[in-house]
């Protein structure tokens, strides 16, 4: 039981060290109100418009199956090296290939359901698609 309480007095030490240094900090620093400070910077180019610009969601969804796979390749190069000396020690074929199997088939799963709700079909711009309706007509 004493461990739980160690674990218990941890989660107390991580949340009340960054909350007291908050708490430190927003009633010791100064408070100067500005309208520089609530100015959009743009590299010492003059604010143009507003900072809240809609960006095309398909970024951030290539970028996370880039995530993905890449953190794929790199935990199936380790298994690659331990997997020859592994049968060279006697350890059964099945033994060292169902766990990969297993991980690099959740992983197709993952990008079959992917693929299916179009997260790697490229968005197309409405100017792109009247195009090629008029070159198909």
């Amino acid at each position: 039981m004493s461990e739980w309480i160690a674990i218990g007095a941890l989660g107390l030490v991580a949340v009340g060290i960054p909350l007291g240094m908050m708490a430190v900090s927003a009633i010791l620093r100064p408070g100067v109100p500005e309208q520089g400070k609530r100015a959009t910077y743009e590299s010492g180019e003059i604010p143009t418009g507003t900072a809240r610009v809609q960006f095309n969601i398909q970024y951030y969804m290539v970028a996370l199956l880039f995530v993905v796979f890449d953190v794929e390749t790199v935990l199936i190069f380790p298994w690659t090296v331990i997997y020859r000396s592994a049968l060279s020690q006697g350890v059964a074929l099945s033994t060292v290939l169902w766990p990969m199997l297993a991980f690099v088939g959740i992983l197709v799963v993952g990008l079959v359901w992917a693929w299916r709700n179009g997260a790697v079909e490229w968005v197309k711009s409405p100017l792109a698609n009247r195009q090629k309706t008029e070159r198909n007509a």
